[in-house]
């Protein structure tokens, strides 16, 4: 249930499950599914700013030049 709250709430803000998971961890975002489902559940926008500060970390590398 906790995987499936957190793709809703990651694909209502652009992005999927699997990638949000692979951003927080390139991010060194630690936090786990449970309090990231409840967070998803409880409070949107605090969810929407967890995505966008793990989405722009994970840019932040991968477009960085070798």
């Amino acid at each position: 249930l906790w995987i499936q709250r957190i793709n809703a709430a990651a694909r209502l803000n652009g992005t999927t499950y699997s990638r949000l998971v692979k951003d927080l961890a390139d991010a060194g975002i630690v936090v786990d599914r449970k309090v990231l489902a409840d967070l998803a559940v409880s409070d949107p926008k605090a969810f929407a700013a967890v995505v966008e500060r793990a989405g722009s970390a994970g840019r932040t590398t991968a477009d960085a030049p070798a």
